[in-house]
């Protein structure tokens, strides 16, 4: 791949890939507008790699916390980490399982058009403004249930559908429920983690039986910049969240989705 190919894929994974605005929409976008060839799955798990590497690095005392309370749970010592942790694989559940059906169903191809990605960003983006606006700021990430982490996994089972944002219907069903937005957005956060793993696990496993395992320093370089741009994008977003809405995410939305209709229809 030619630098700037690589450069351009990496900055729009690692910047869209937390924030409500969908990645996958504007990655299944890029080769439509540039007419670039398919990156290929040594990319793909590259910047995989480099988006894990963001979250965890800015939630490490998070991730700390949920690997000793998961490891202590057995003998009824895991605490507030322990429970995160569990409430992090019971949300990761329903995505994994409707993942596979639609992988394995053929669905998901048919879902990659400029239409269906135009009216998720459209339509989702409302929803978030709507759960943003009348959504209570009461709650935390500690007063999180295992049913209500089960309704927000639920609800990212919705992210399978380009354009809808896996980030943004997660902080959604969030916002629904009460919960600040910061704590919103870190649980959404924390729960990209087992999904990001599953993901450029199964990308990876394709890449092992294509016996093409070498990733050279394309992958490596774009690993580093897909982290970089990611944890400068999380630092923003949680910082701007902690004294203002996600109006500015509804707005990009809602005009980028706008936009993508009018192309797709044939309006303009």
């Amino acid at each position: 791949m030619e630098l700037i190919n690589i450069v351009v894929l990496a900055l729009v994974q690692g910047i869209t890939e937390f924030l409500p605005i969908s990645s996958s929409a504007h990655l299944i976008l890029v080769p439509v507008f540039t007419d670039w060839p398919d990156q290929g799955l040594a990319i793909d798990v590259a910047v995989h790699v480099g988006t894990l590497g963001a979250v965890v690095a800015y939630f490490w005392r998070d991730v700390i916390e949920m690997i000793v309370g998961l490891v202590r749970l057995p003998g009824g010592r895991g605490g507030a980490g322990g429970r995160l942790a569990l409430q992090v694989a019971v949300a990761t559940v329903p995505v994994v399982l409707a993942g596979f059906w639609l992988k394995s169903s053929g669905l998901a191809d048919q879902l990659r058009s400029a239409a269906v990605i135009g009216w998720t960003m459209l339509g989702f983006g409302v929803v978030l403004y709507v759960a943003d606006r009348i959504g209570l700021t009461v709650k935390r990430v500690e007063h999180l249930t295992l049913p209500g982490a089960l309704v927000i996994g639920l609800a990212q089972v919705l992210a399978l559908i380009p354009g809808t944002s896996r980030s943004g219907i997660t902080i959604t069903a969030a916002r629904f429920a009460g919960y600040e937005r910061a704590e919103a957005a870190r649980f959404s956060l924390l729960l990209s983690i087992p999904t990001i793993i599953a993901a450029g696990g199964l990308a990876g496993f394709d890449i092992y039986r294509s016996g093409d395992i070498s990733l050279g320093l394309d992958a490596g370089l774009a690993a580093l910049l897909a982290f970089l741009s990611a944890l400068v994008a999380i630092a923003a977003m949680m910082s701007w969240l902690k004294r203002a809405s996600f109006a500015p995410f509804v707005v990009y939305r809602v005009l980028f989705g706008g936009g993508l209709l009018i192309w797709a229809y044939g309006f303009a």
